[in-house]
């Protein structure tokens, strides 16, 4: 998979995507990042956290596989933000938009992409 085109077509989706990256297994962004021109609303240090985090949720839930299924995505609405999560191989992709996006119009559009590519 072309993860830096994978975010740069999510990226293209809506105005409101501010963030379209791929956290590896251990919590490093490998691909993509912020929208040119928006500002991050974390410091460095704290995307960091927040990737390693990500990325420990997502092998947490894999535990659960076996009984319930395979997760598909999963998404924290906040006050600022939308974090939406799709697991990719053994890799996470992360999608951050702005809080009043539709997210219910994006999701199926990034699993599109997802299986085109």
């Amino acid at each position: 998979m072309n993860y830096l085109n994978i975010c740069k077509k999510i990226q293209e989706l809506d105005s409101k995507i501010r963030f379209a990256g791929v956290i590896n297994e251990r919590g490093r962004l490998v691909a993509g990042g912020m929208r040119e021109g928006i500002s991050s609303l974390e410091q460095q240090r704290d995307s960091e956290m927040i990737f390693m985090e990500l990325a420990l949720r997502v092998k947490m839930r894999r535990e659960f596989d076996k009984q319930l299924g395979k997760v598909n995505f999963a998404m924290a609405h906040r006050k600022f933000v939308i974090d939406m999560s799709f697991p990719i191989n053994e890799d996470i992709l992360y999608v951050a938009t702005e809080a009043d996006a539709n997210y219910s119009g994006l999701i199926p559009k990034i699993f599109k992409i997802l299986k085109e590519n």
